[in-house]
Order: structure tokens, then sequence, then C-alpha cells
């Protein structure tokens, strides 16, 4: 009675840990953002204040700072208010990783510099290493590094953010039919469990 009792407690808490979590990030910035608004606009319109003005607000500062930036040469007045940022030893690293993870999501990336899902084969060795391709060229990385058709390739390790990046031949590489969201999520989980396919999906739909 008791192992099925604790089956069934780390069952319920794997299915309601994912959708707490997500409820509660939810949760945090709706609340941050209508404070700031609160603070920001209700002093102007008072009663005319609206619950959920905050969100409405930081949406439009987005999509506003979006269409600046895309204006010509808004490229030197941000990399001007990017000097504290890019000077200081310690905020540097911290913001570079920052930026570079948000540049990943940008709709401008360079195709060529896309990710794509590899299984990394040894020559000789009956192992499969599932990374990340995100580099396809080393010519241009300092002297040091092995020429010739090389690329590079990021390997996640499981239950922790972190991972190593090897460079290897080409032909040592052989592309997965899978997105890069769906190999971190497996990989994350050391690949115990695998997103469910489009047909599995379409079978338990009615």
């Amino acid at each position: 009675m008791t192992k099925h009792l604790s089956q069934y407690f780390f069952r319920g808490l794997i299915t309601a840990l994912p959708l707490g979590l997500t409820v509660y990030l939810l949760y945090v910035f709706l609340s941050w953002s209508e404070s700031v608004a609160m603070q920001l606009i209700r002093p102007f319109i008072g009663r005319l204040y609206v619950p959920g003005m905050g969100l409405l607000l930081g949406i439009t500062g987005i999509i506003l700072l979006g269409m600046l930036m895309s204006q010509r040469g808004m490229g030197k007045l941000l990399s001007l208010v990017e000097l504290p940022f890019t000077n200081l030893p310690v905020v540097k690293s911290i913001y570079s990783s920052l930026k570079s993870f948000a540049d990943y999501f940008s709709p401008q990336r360079n195709p060529a510099a896309q990710q794509t899902v590899v299984a990394l084969k040894l020559p000789g060795q009956p192992l499969e290493l599932v990374g990340l391709v995100t580099r396809q060229s080393v010519g241009d990385l300092p002297a040091g590094f092995l020429q010739g058709d090389r690329v590079a390739v990021y390997l996640p390790m499981g239950y922790m953010i972190g991972g190593y990046t090897v460079f290897v031949p080409r032909d040592w590489v052989q592309p997965i039919d899978m997105s890069v969201e769906e190999a971190m999520r497996s990989a994350l989980f050391a690949w115990m469990s695998s997103a469910p396919s489009d047909d599995s999906l379409d079978r338990r739909q009615p």
C-alpha cells in the first residue's frame, strides 16, 4: 500500500510541477506588469484604470521598442547604451550570455548560423552522441584550431544547464529530423522520454 501511495504521489507531483511553475511564472509577470502600470499611468487616468492595462502597456512598449530598433542608425545608439554592460568584468559576462541567448530567437538571424540537431558518430565506435551544430566553419577561429571541413557541435548534459563543445570533421555528424527545442528537452531529462509524434497525437484525438 505504501509503495502504491508513493508512486501515485510522485506521479502527481511530476504532473503538477510543470503546470504549477508555468502558472506561477505567468502570475509573477502579470503582477509585476500591473504594479509598474499602476505607478506609471494610474496617476494620470485615476479611476479609469482597468486591470490588465499593465500587460497591454508591456506588450505595447516591447512593440514600440522593436519598431525603434528597426530604424537606421539605432544600432550605434544601442552600442552606446550597452557600453556600461559590455565593459564591466562581471556584468559583461552576464550581459553577453543573455544577449547571445536572446539573439538566437531573433527573426533576423543568419540562416547559415542556425543550429541543427545531429548525431555525432566517432569512427569505428558504436556510439552516438546527440548534439547541436553551432558553427558550420572554423576558418575564422583564432590560430591554433585544426583547420579543414570541420564543425562545432554542442553536446548538452542531462539534469543540468551545461554541456561541452567539440570541433569535429563534418563527416562525423549525421543530421537528425527533430527540432532544437525537442532535442534540448530530451537531453535535459537524459532521453528518458521523447516528445510525442504528430501521428500519436492524431491517434489520441477523437
